[in-house]
């Protein structure tokens, strides 16, 4: 899922440069301000609250977070419910305790420590909207390039259609997680493993506009050939918020920084509104936002050929030498591998690497298979 705090970044990249020195302009931007990343659903799920620091222009990116502060919610019938910090800046519920409800209103509330100088903030009250079904996930095969006819690299273009027959839901977000099968071309002890990606790209869509509140073939992940998704077996799983039209713009705002990444005189983050702001000074600015919505998702699989499909598996990359039929490998030693394929019809040979990933495929995923991966999809 893509963060706040690296859309902060993105658009704090303003470094001119040319061949001779480097020029970092002076912006009127504060140095450290709050950022709060938070969503709250009607799922039996932890809902998770990130709070850090921006930071100034020129600074590396790395992790600024804020820790040690007291987070709490409340909605419109009292109730309060605590955050636990289970990492710096990384807040928690306990979802025996916590789950959203359709129709309630909630605030979140922020008391941060002294190293933070002991300030408040507050979000306007959020109300947990009610989101409709995934109507349907598809994929259709693209051609890439072809070559006399014959196709030669293809990918896969994700598609979803939803609708809301109440005609109430206008806004929408989507956030999406990817896992993928993947398989050593050598017999080795770990062989097939999975691994999994979060969405890093903001996919939001504004029905107003239309004559009824249906969405039809929204383009919401293209697969190209250059990585192995789609080599041996794929499965994404679409999370689909409803959003008010405030969270929308703010969305909006966001993908057009980091769509566009502009110059100096682009947007800039004061000029993304935030729901969230400081009780004991209404100036200070708050980036980010604290998100408030019921949720629906649905899961697509596909286990297809697709031509030119990339694998970082080559011989070309993995294998330094080749042994046939059991012959000494000299100067081994720890950064060598050594894989033995047991072919039939013989000869046996051995082959070595100084990749690990070549060897043991749990350097890139895990070889314990998903509960939701489906036998022959």
């Amino acid at each position: 899922m893509i963060t706040t705090q690296k859309i902060i970044l993105i658009s704090f990249l303003l470094l001119l440069s040319s061949c001779v020195t480097q020029f970092i302009p002076k912006v009127n931007e504060d140095k450290e301000l709050l950022v709060v990343e938070g969503l709250i659903t009607d799922q039996p799920d932890t809902n998770i609250i990130k709070l850090s620091k921006s930071l100034s222009l020129g600074t590396r990116s790395v992790s600024n977070p804020v820790k040690g502060c007291t987070v709490t919610i409340s909605d419109d019938l009292g109730n309060i419910f605590d955050f636990m910090e289970t990492s710096p800046g990384t807040y928690i519920t306990d979802p025996s305790i916590f789950q959203g409800a359709v129709g309630r209103f909630y605030t979140l509330h922020i008391k941060t420590n002294a190293a933070n100088n002991n300030l408040n903030y507050e979000s306007i009250p959020m109300e947990l909207k009610p989101v409709p079904l995934i109507d349907s996930i598809y994929y259709e095969k693209v051609t890439i390039s072809e070559v006399n006819g014959i196709k030669t690299q293809e990918g896969a273009q994700v598609y979803l259609n939803t609708h809301d027959a109440t005609n109430q839901n206008k806004f929408y977000r989507w956030e999406y997680s990817e896992t993928w099968e993947f398989i050593l071309p050598f017999t080795v002890p770990n062989k097939t493993c999975w691994t999994s990606s979060n969405s890093d790209i903001i996919n939001i869509k504004n029905t107003s506009l239309l004559g009824e509140d249906r969405i039809d073939r929204y383009p919401l992940k293209f697969i190209s050939n250059l990585t192995d998704r789609l080599r041996v077996g794929y499965s994404i799983l679409v999370k689909q918020y409803s959003l008010n039209e405030d969270e929308y713009l703010y969305w909006e705002k966001l993908q057009s920084i980091t769509e566009q990444v502009g110059g100096l005189y682009d947007i800039i983050p004061s000029s993304v509104p935030s729901n969230v702001y400081c009780v004991d000074d209404p100036n200070e600015k708050v980036f980010g936002y604290f998100s408030v919505s019921a949720n629906t998702s649905k899961r697509l699989f596909i286990k297809e050929n697709f031509a030119g499909i990339f694998t970082q598996y080559t011989e070309r990359d993995c294998l330094n030498d080749t042994v046939f039929d059991n012959a000494p490998i000299q100067s081994l030693n720890t950064y060598v591998w050594i894989i033995i394929d047991h072919q039939v019809p013989p000869p046996v040979y051995q082959v070595t690497t100084r990749i690990k990933g070549c060897y043991d495929c749990t350097t890139r995923g895990t070889n314990i298979k998903p509960d939701f991966w489906k036998e022959g999809k």
